[in-house]
Formats: C-alpha cells, structure tokens, sequence
C-alpha cells in the first residue's frame, strides 16, 4: 500500500471558482484508486471528466459526492464558498450537489410522478414537476408508469429529472450516455444543452468521450488516478495525438 499523504496538510487558501476539489485522494481498501486531483469549474460550466477505463473517472465522482466509498483520505472540496469535505454525502446534497449514478437507482414500486415528488421532499425543492415534464415530455406521457418499467432511456431522463427536483448547484452525471441507442443519445444530449442554457453547473464522466466533448466548455483527462490534462474542451477534440494517447480515440 503506497504511504497516504499527510492528512494535516490544508490548503492555503478558499477556492478560487464556483467549484474546485484541491489534491483529493481516495482508496478502495488498500488499493490507491484517486491520486492527487484538483479541477476547478466557473459557475454555468460543463466539464468533461474523460479517461480510459479504470482511470479513476467515477471514483473521482463518488469521493466528491461523499459517499462511503471510495474512502477519501486527503483533499479539499468547495461548492460556493461551502466545504463539502467537511460534510456527510446527505449534507453535501443537502448544500446543493446531485450525483447521477450510471445505475440511476430509481426507487421502485414508484410511479414517475412519485420519484419525482420524493426528491422534492428535501429542505429546498428545485423545478416544478410541470417543469421537468416540459424539459422530458416522455416522462409526462408516463407519469403514472412505475420507474423501473420504463427504457433504460426514460429511466436517464427520470434520473435527471430527479435531481433537478431538488435545489441544486452542482449537477454531476455518471456515464448518462451508457447503454442508450444513439436517437436517445440525441434526446439527452439536446436536455442537457438545455439545462446549460440555463446556467446549471455540471460535471459529466462518460465514456463517449466525443459526445462529452461536443458539450463540454472544458475537459480534465485522467490517467491512472492524476489529472493528465486540463483545459478546454475544443482542444482535445483538435488534438489527436491527446486522444489516442489517454482515450484511445
């Protein structure tokens, strides 16, 4: 097991954008999975968190949405001047942070109108279900559809729906392209421009990476658990030696 870094090291300073994670790492057991990333995102951004397989990408997500595991050993996370690092995964949802897991974890026995009422049931509610069933007009078609009956698309849509039930900042989406036949690719893609227009914060992981790209403002690539690029978004899709070396495309 490599030796942890120093856990009383802080950073010397309050985070200089909307969201920033400052030299987090994080373990699987006594395997070392997030090696020392920082990333920092302006308020209204998307930022495409891109790497090969086993690159750290989602494990880097669910060490800044708090959850059990990975365990986080070392870092810092802000959202809007609030220290996330310092919280549980329920207070860190709670201060306006939305994990969408690639399984989307729809409750089920619930219908679509229900799920979406659930989340609305935290301290602060976000959109109107109204409101998300004219960004996701399917879901309106199927509001009284058990969750988990619906396609694996529709259950996408239901997810994010979800999260936007609720008052969120920072709106981060796991692999939300996975599995989905390409018209539906569209259909996301199309709602997540949507919610950008609207000024929402988001973190994207998602193995297409040319998809992420195209909607992306800025890109953090991965490698082995360390951050191997960080810029903008438009530079990776011009650079091809960048791609085939870290996303074999």
């Amino acid at each position: 097991m490599k030796e942890q870094p120093n856990m009383n090291a802080t950073h010397a300073s309050s985070a200089p954008a909307f969201f920033s994670v400052w030299d987090l790492h994080a373990y699987y057991g006594e395997s070392y999975i997030v090696q020392g990333v920082s990333l920092n995102i302006h308020e209204g951004e998307i930022l495409a968190l891109l790497g090969r397989n086993g690159a750290g990408k989602t494990s880097t997500l669910r060490a800044i949405a708090r959850v059990d595991s990975p365990a986080v050993t070392h870092g810092e996370i802000w959202l809007d001047h609030q220290p996330l690092h310092t919280m549980k995964a329920y207070q860190a949802a709670q201060s306006g942070l939305s994990l969408v897991p690639e399984d989307r974890r729809i409750i089920s026995g619930l219908s679509v109108w229900e799920n979406l009422k659930l989340a609305q049931l935290a301290p602060s509610p976000g959109w109107s279900i109204d409101r998300i069933f004219e960004l996701f007009p399917r879901l309106g078609e199927r509001r009284n559809q058990e969750g988990t009956t619906l396609s694996g698309g529709e259950q996408q849509m239901l997810a994010i729906g979800r999260a936007l039930a609720r008052d969120i900042k920072l709106l981060l989406l796991d692999e939300p392209y996975e599995g989905l036949a390409p018209i539906i690719v569209q259909e996301i893609e199309r709602t997540l421009k949507e919610i950008k227009a609207l000024g929402m914060t988001t973190v994207i992981v998602e193995q297409n990476a040319v998809a992420a790209l195209k909607l992306a403002d800025r890109a953090v690539i991965l490698e082995s658990g360390q951050v191997v690029f960080d810029g903008l978004a438009s530079e990776v899709l011009e650079d091809e030696q960048l791609r085939q070396t870290y996303l074999a495309i």
